[in-house]
Formats: C-alpha cells, structure tokens, sequence
C-alpha cells in the first residue's frame, strides 16, 4: 500500500458512515433489501427516515458486489436530501459523502475518494459538535435507524442514537418518530398483551412523535396497538380508523392495524388485514406468523365451546395455522418464535415424533435466543410432556427451567410480580396440580 493510500484509508476510517459502523446484521439480505425497497416507497419523507434507507440500501448492494447500483443509490440519496431539506442538507449528507468515500475507494479512484473526505470534514469544521467524543443529531439519526433496520440485537443502540439526537434537537419529527418506532418494538417483545396501570415510555413517546406529527397512519397504529393494554378502546378505535382513512396502502399501517385487531381479537378483520399484507409481499415472514397466531385464537375459541365444539373445524383452524408456521420459518429459519409454536399443534394432530423433532431443535438453539423466548420454549415443552406424553417429571423439569431463566435485559417487574422467592411455592402448586391430576 502506497503511503498516499494509507493515509487515504486513514482518512477514512475517520468517518461516520454504513463502512464503520459496526453493523450485525442478523436479517437476511434479501428481506432486508425488500423492507429498505418498501420504506423507500412508502416513507419518502423526512418523518420515517426516507433519505436514511438509500443510503443503507446502498451499502446493501456493495456487499453484493453491485456496486453500479450502490452508486446510483447514493445518488440519489444525495438528490433525495437536497429536495427534502434544502439549506439545512448539508449535515444530513455526512453519512451519504462517507459512503461515498468508501465506495469510491473501493474502486481504485482515490481521487474522488478523498473528494468526498474532504467534503465530510469541511461540513464538520462548519457545524463543529463541541466535542470530540459527540456526533451531529443527523449523523446520530441515520445511525438510529441503521441499527434498527439491520438487527433486533442492535435494538437497544437504535434507541441510543434517537435518544441522543433529541438530546440536541428535541422537537424533530424524524428522530421523535424513530425513537418511538424502536420503543414500541421493544416493548411488543416484552408487554405484548399485558394489562397495564401507567402508560409506558413508548406509549408516551409514540403520543408526543403524533404531537408533533399528528398525521403519520403508521405511529397512529402503533398507538392504537399500546393502548389496548389500558382498555382505551374508543381512543384506539379512532386511531385506527383515521390511519386506514389516511394511508391504508401502506403495508406498516396493515401490519399494526392487523395487530391492534387481533389483540381486540376482531379475528376476522386482522386476518383481512394480514391477507392483505401477503398478497403484497407472500414472502413475508411476519404476515404469515401473525396470520398463524389468528388461526391458533380461531381454534381455541371452537375448542372452548364443548360438548358443541366441532372437531372438524378445530381440525380446519389448526391445519391453517400449522401451513402458516411452516411457511414463516421456511421464509425465515431463525424465527424461533414461530417453531416454538409448532410442535404442540403437531402432538394435537398425533404427530409426536415430528413434535420432539422439532422441539429438540428449539432446544439446541437457546444459547442464542432470548431469555424471555427460552422460557416460552420450555413452558411449551412442559405443556408437551404434561399433555402429549403424560410425563410429570419432564414437565416440571422444563416448567423450572423455565421459571429459573433470568431476565437480564428487560424491566420484568414491569411485566411480572414473580420473584426468585415466588419460584418455590409455583413449583409446589405445580406439582399439586399433577398430583390432582394423576389421581383423577
């Protein structure tokens, strides 16, 4: 390496931009490229961080090697900045120049390379941060909604960067947006479904973002989706009305429209919602699961009306969710959420090697997955043993496993009043319940 490539490559290691961050990316590429091309479509604005995904789009490309592409991407997300923030374009196009930097470095034209270094530094000399350890709100921003889009595992670091963002710049639509999207998908994985006293901090966040915005269809979902956890149903019902009144095209509206339905267990409108959202992307992982989830509420809801319940029916909303799964973790094979569900439908259907097949590699998997995922895959496995195999020292086996994960990562007093101390006398109550039940 020459010594005006190295320092070159010095230069550019300096920047703020997709080739030095450090992106684990745990999405496939191929359904990541999918959402960037739909959020291009459908956020084309400086509310959702449009101009963010070109950008990231772009560097997608690069490491497929289409790097023709890359640049056209980059372009226009130089064009798409320009159009949409005018004289304050300069700071958002730091991230875009860097790429820029790298791709053309990457290509052997060092020239143009350093072009765009310079460009970067003359716009940080010119907007000077205050601290040598602090980014500009825009660079903070597009970092945010990197992190978001490249990996759940990331999730916490998006939260960071709009939290710094806001820090600087506290009323923006974007970042007030981008925090509130990533507080609410942290806590679906968390409180999904549970009742709540006082508003969380991304009810509060996705209010203050519709403040500030009141017209964004997607937020007002996601609102809607929350507030079911304080039986605000008239608040929400509005707010889902006015989002498919405003933009019902738009698949993120169908996603959390079709969610807030099927928590207010409005089965057959969220499964119009999600048939919706599969007839626009049928390799959607998510449509699929969630439309499993409608179908397992369908078949629960016939089993609960015994003597009368129809077997055949049961039978008919239990092979539709099973066709669902398997096509979610076909689309996606790490979606350990969606084979968690599978193996008790497989034992109601008599398939009881099919079941610990698949139960068996839920299990090897845990290392890797979630506290709160391992513990509803050991619950599931309980429920197996106790129900399928009539195996009581199994299911209190998987049951303690299971209470015994700590949660390191969540506020579980938030969303649970089981403490370690609690853990014996579930046990005891466990276990006479199976006594009750052997007995009978």
């Amino acid at each position: 390496m020459s010594e005006d490539s190295s320092a070159l490559l010095s230069r550019l290691q300096q920047l703020q931009c997709h080739f030095t961050w450090d992106l684990k990316k745990d999405v496939d590429p191929k359904i990541l490229i999918t959402r960037l091309k739909t959020d291009i479509d459908f956020h084309w604005s400086q509310c959702e961080g449009g101009s963010c995904f070109y950008s990231l789009l772009a560097y997608c490309r690069y490491l497929q090697d289409q790097r023709e592409e890359a640049l056209s991407l980059l372009n226009q997300s130089e064009e798409t900045i320009r159009e949409s923030y005018g004289d304050e374009s300069e700071r958002r196009l730091i991230v875009t120049y860097g790429d820029m930097a790298w791709l053309k470095y990457h290509d052997g034209d060092f020239a143009q390379s350093q072009s765009y270094c310079q460009r970067v530094e003359d716009i940080l000399v010119k907007y000077p941060t205050g601290s040598s350890g602090s980014l500009l709100p825009e660079v903070y921003g597009e970092q945010g909604w990197t992190y978001f889009k490249v990996s759940w595992s990331s999730l916490s670091k998006a939260i960071e960067c709009f939290r710094k963002a806001l820090e600087v710049q506290t009323r923006d639509t974007e970042w007030n947006a981008g925090y509130a999207i990533a507080l609410f998908c942290r806590e679906q994985w968390v409180f999904e479904n549970l009742q709540e006293d006082e508003e969380s901090q991304a009810t509060k966040q996705l209010r203050l973002a519709l403040e500030i915005n009141p017209n964004n269809a997607a937020l007002q979902c996601m609102l809607a989706v929350k507030l079911v956890a304080y039986k605000k149903y008239q608040e929400a019902d509005g707010l889902v009305e006015m989002a498919l009144e405003n933009d019902p095209d738009n698949p993120h509206v169908i996603r959390h429209s079709g969610k807030y339905f099927r928590n207010r267990n409005r089965l057959d409108e969220a499964i119009d919602m999600f048939t919706r959202g599969l007839r626009r992307d049928d390799e959607s992982d998510f449509f699929h699961h969630q439309l499993a989830l409608c179908y397992k509420q369908k078949k629960i809801a016939e089993q609960f009306r015994r003597p009368f319940s129809n077997r055949e029916e049961v039978r008919k909303w239990r092979r539709i969710c099973i066709s669902h799964l398997e096509d979610a973790v076909k689309i996606k094979p790490s979606f350990f959420l969606a084979w968690a569900d599978l193996p008790l439908l497989y034992a109601e259907e008599g398939d009881l090697s099919r079941a610990e097949e698949i139960f068996q590699h839920c299990l090897e998997n845990l290392p890797e997955l979630e506290e709160m995922l391992c513990q509803t895959i050991h619950q599931h496995c309980g429920d197996f043993h106790l129900y399928h195999k009539s195996n009581e020292a199994q299911a209190i086996a998987h049951y303690t496993k299971g209470l015994l994960i700590p949660l390191k990562k969540y506020e579980w007093r938030q969303c649970a009043k089981v403490s370690t101390r609690d853990i014996t006398k579930i046990l005891c109550y466990i276990n006479s319940v199976l006594l009750l039940t052997h007995a009978v």
